[in-house]
């Protein structure tokens, strides 16, 4: 089967994905066999190529799979999470994104650059008849971390929430909020995003103390002081990120009159769940920019710099 592998990270301008032929997976007791139709493309895959993070190594990336059961021909999609041990503190508390010993798809297994995987079934997720494959695509992450952000933010309906960064996540977060009739604040550099938050109702100017909740997506953090300067009292801050540079030292004045920053750490099966259900009764409109699977390198430098509307997403089979 024709696949992108990454042997070595390197800078996404190298092309480190390389077209190989692979086996097929065959999966094993619990797993189904997914013929990938589409896969969407995260940052969390740009970190891994260029190095940031690292799992496995080879590695096939991707993770927003959407794809068919083999064997019952069902429409399937395949998120972050693989799999979690179900027997850590963590696990049994109902926090399996914080599992001891996870495996996640595309980083510790091979993920979706490629014609087929595996997934174990009870982590498969099913995809509203809503969706065509690539419009599902983003859902998987973006979407799923977008949700898991904004439960975690505490934001509530008619309040103000603020994003900084304006790609995949953010895109369909808002239309989440919007749906909550919250007023959104997005502050983002590139051209092409300040115009689809424009079209999606952001008003693009951020007041200091003017947000009840902000999320940052952009792996920034110098944006750390700007978004906490913008919170009111007891608002929360969230990093929506798997990778993020350094926060910059800043007063405590930014944190006092309890403010509060939470990480987001992958996400549940749960989260996967609850959010597919709501995605598929807004219903929310993805933004899309497709590229074929012999294109992954190109794609990534794409999404390295700003320049897909929305989000990208691997086209592998029909």
């Amino acid at each position: 089967m024709k696949a992108m592998l990454l042997r070595r990270p390197a800078l996404a301008e190298q092309s480190p994905l390389e077209a190989v032929e692979l086996p097929a997976p065959k999966p094993a007791s619990g797993e189904i066999l997914v013929r990938v139709r589409a896969c969407g493309i995260c940052h969390t895959d740009l970190h891994t190529v260029e190095g940031e993070i690292t799992g496995k190594l080879p590695i096939v990336p991707g993770h927003q799979i959407v794809g068919v059961d083999e064997k019952t021909g069902e429409r399937v999609g395949v998120p972050w999470l693989h799999r979690s041990c179900g027997e850590c503190e963590f696990c049994r508390s109902d926090r399996e994104n914080l599992c001891e010993r996870p495996e996640f798809t595309g980083f510790h297994v091979n993920g979706g650059y490629t014609a087929f995987t595996t997934v174990p079934a009870d982590f498969a997720v099913r995809i509203p008849d809503a969706f065509d494959d690539a419009h599902a695509a983003p859902l998987l992450c973006a979407g799923i971390i977008g949700y898991r952000a904004l439960r975690i933010s505490g934001i509530r309906r008619q309040q103000a929430l603020g994003l900084y960064g304006f790609g995949a996540s953010a895109h369909i977060a808002i239309q989440i909020t919007r749906h909550w009739n919250c007023e959104v604040f997005v502050s983002t550099r590139s051209a092409g995003h300040q115009q689809l938050a424009r079209e999606l109702g952001a008003t693009l100017e951020i007041a200091d103390n003017s947000l009840d909740a902000a999320i940052i997506f952009a792996p920034a953090g110098a944006l750390v002081p700007v978004a906490l300067r913008a919170l009111r009292k007891g608002g929360t801050l969230v990093l929506a990120g798997i990778y993020m540079s350094a926060i910059p030292e800043m007063k405590y004045d930014l944190l006092y009159h309890e403010r509060i920053i939470r990480s987001v750490a992958n996400a549940t099966r749960d989260d996967a769940r609850q959010f597919m259900e709501i995605a598929g009764q807004i219903p929310v409109r993805t933004e899309v920019e497709t590229f074929p699977l012999a294109d992954a390198n190109r794609a990534l430098v794409a999404l390295k710099h700003g320049e897909i509307r929305g989000a990208g997403v691997l086209m592998v089979s029909g």
